[in-house]
């Protein structure tokens, strides 16, 4: 990504934010750094890998410099401004423009890996569970969900099982 992009990208995510604080929950997009960190095991996975809030693309940019067919990403984003963006950014993923705990996707094939960056710390309690349900409702069973989010404790707690 160019520095204009950059700073394109960090206005627009700004902007967003200003207009929507719950629903983005941070002044500028997740750093290169971040993105590294998050997709670090991925890697190519069978099945799909599936995005949550993708935002600008960074986590979307690195899965793909890290192996991962661009085909084989589904991105979930329903903020219509990302949304358009991530289009014209990533024409040959799937885009689900809508709220992530409605998630449903087409039976056919599994989910090799979720990453969010969902900001779950400033959602109610049950806006997170139906989340975390429709993710591991998709994800196959030795699939993993990769999360990060700002803020001194864990948003669920418990053993991790997909019990949600």
């Amino acid at each position: 990504m160019t520095n204009s992009n950059t700073a394109s990208d960090t206005m627009l995510f700004f902007r967003s934010w200003l207009t929507r604080p719950l629903e983005v929950a941070s002044i500028a997009p997740s750093s290169k750094w971040l993105a590294a960190a998050m997709t670090a095991e991925v890697g190519p996975v069978p099945g799909g890998v599936l995005e949550l809030g993708p935002g600008t693309g960074i986590f979307t940019r690195r899965l793909l410099q890290d192996g991962v067919a661009e085909d084989r990403l589904i991105l979930v984003e329903r903020n219509p401004v990302f949304a358009t963006l991530l289009r014209q950014r990533f024409p040959k993923a799937t885009l689900i423009e809508e709220d992530a705990r409605h998630l449903r996707l087409p039976s056919a094939g599994r989910i090799g890996a979720a990453i969010s960056g969902l900001p779950l710390l400033s959602m109610p309690k049950p806006v997170v569970q139906d989340i975390l349900a429709a993710v591991f409702r998709h994800l196959a069973d030795d699939a993993c969900l990769f999360q990060f989010t700002y803020g001194p404790r864990c948003p669920r707690s418990g053993n991790g099982s997909s019990s949600a």
